[in-house]
């Protein structure tokens, strides 16, 4: 795997340290996590959709947190289910996890459900209305040069 050295970025820039980390973390493999399968979709123009395989997870084992840029979805089961049984096989995880999502900015959780052993999860990017393009009207420069001399007659 190639390392990227990324101190020639630092010198010249400033208020990017966070991306070129999150960019160090992607080249180390050996942390990734696997549990649970996600999908993120772009439902449309500003609007995106998590969706994780949380099979076996209900409502009240599962919690949402959006902090600063940050989407963190956790689950933990409870120690209650199958008591006075023995598993011959178990396939179905039952472990606890915390996923982490780094948002954005401007990116804002509008709401999440739990259908079918899926959790989706709708997220939003809202754009102020002072970082918006805007259109600037373009003047006629000899009408302008003509009404200035009309003024200083």
């Amino acid at each position: 795997m190639r390392q990227f050295d990324f101190a020639p970025l630092y010198r010249s820039t400033v208020g990017f340290d966070r991306l070129f980390s999150m960019l160090d973390t992607l080249g180390s493999g050996e942390n990734a996590q696997t549990y649970p399968p996600y999908n993120i979709e772009r439902t449309g123009e500003n609007a995106y959709r998590i969706t994780m395989a949380v099979a076996g997870f209900g409502d009240g084992e599962l919690s949402i947190e959006s902090r600063e840029n940050t989407l963190t979805v956790k689950g933990e089961k409870s120690d209650g289910e199958g008591e006075g049984s023995e598993f011959l096989y178990r396939g179905i995880a039952a472990r606890a996890f915390e996923r982490r999502f780094q948002l954005a900015e401007h990116v804002e959780v509008k709401g999440a459900s739990l259908r079918n052993g899926l959790l989706h999860i709708d997220l939003l990017r809202v754009i102020p209305e002072a970082m918006k393009p805007r259109r600037i009207e373009i003047s006629n420069a000899n009408a302008n040069a003509k009404s200035i001399e009309a003024n200083a007659a």
